[in-house]
């Protein structure tokens, strides 16, 4: 049974309804924030709220879309247009992503490691390496 969708619709209403403050991530005691990028297509605001790595003076999120196959809309919105906006605990924060490849990403992918353990099972399970990427502020 699939339950990130319904997970996903919580924390989104929970993160509104407290105005950035609060996400069931946070809840469980590990660092959140919310994404806004832009639609590679649309050219909308998208808004995603992700498990992130404190890294340095920025922000680490990896790709892992609850282990499905397919790398998440996010992340090919952050390929297309690396400019972004993260709010964490209700502060915004203007930044520009970048996506960890060779010697950089296998680095980073044991610092994940050794942060949440899970990303194993989540990289398994969906059968691709998982994106990795570093936003730093603007």
């Amino acid at each position: 049974m699939d339950l990130a969708p319904g997970i996903v619709w919580a924390d989104h209403r929970l993160h509104r309804l407290s105005k950035g403050r609060i996400s069931l991530v946070a809840l469980a005691g590990l660092p959140s924030l919310r994404v806004t990028t832009t639609g590679r297509r649309s050219g909308l605001p998208r808004s995603t709220n992700l498990l992130y790595f404190p890294y340095l003076d920025g922000f680490v999120l990896t790709g892992s879309n609850w282990g499905r196959s397919a790398d998440p809309a996010w992340s090919h919105n952050l390929r297309a247009h690396p400019d972004a906006v993260v709010a964490v605990r209700g502060k915004e924060i203007a930044v520009v992503a970048a996506e960890l490849k060779g010697e950089e990403y296998d680095a980073m992918w044991q610092r994940l490691l050794e942060f949440w353990p899970g990303y194993a099972m989540e990289r398994a399970a969906a059968g691709r390496e998982l994106p990795v990427f570093v936003l730093t502020r603007r």
